[in-house]
């Protein structure tokens, strides 16, 4: 099975699934910097292009398992769907944005339950739905942080 440039971009996270060090936060990196795009962050676009993401991205990673081997690190489309329901509703402020990423990098890494559990689907669905798993409880972990610091601070 054979890779093409376009499937090899978006699969690789632009390319950061070949950085040798970290390349899962390097892809989620590079998620957080497309969502820095002006306009971007409109719930409504975002929603679009995860959809889209997922979509294109379980056989694209369906392809990276078929010659990396199971959930390969070449592979980060997945970490870039992660992060962007993370910033899903955040509010655009650099503080909001830095706990955000933090939060979906520790749940990504220690994956609780039944986050785990979703890695042993088949093919490219299990590298994608464990992030996915994350990135709603990185989104629901964020937005409960910003409403109880609301509360306390009116």
């Amino acid at each position: 099975m054979k890779i093409n440039f376009i499937e090899n971009l978006l699969g690789s996270g632009f390319y950061t699934g070949y950085i040798k060090t970290a390349s899962g936060t390097w892809g989620s990196f590079a998620g957080l910097i497309i969502y820095l795009i002006p306009g971007f962050e409109n719930p409504s676009l975002m929603i679009l292009v995860i959809s889209l993401f997922i979509l294109i991205g379980v056989p694209i990673a369906t392809k990276f398992e078929s010659i990396y081997g199971k959930d390969p690190k070449e592979c980060t489309i997945d970490e870039i769907v992660g992060m962007w329901i993370t910033l899903l509703f955040l509010p655009k402020k650099v503080w909001w944005i830095i706990l955000a990423f933090l939060i979906w990098r520790v749940l990504d890494i220690i994956k609780p339950y039944p986050v785990r559990n979703l890695e042993k689907v088949k093919r490219g669905w299990g590298i994608m739905l464990d992030d996915i798993m994350a990135g709603i409880y990185s989104f629901i972990s964020i937005q409960l942080i910003i409403y109880i610091f609301n509360l306390i601070t009116k």
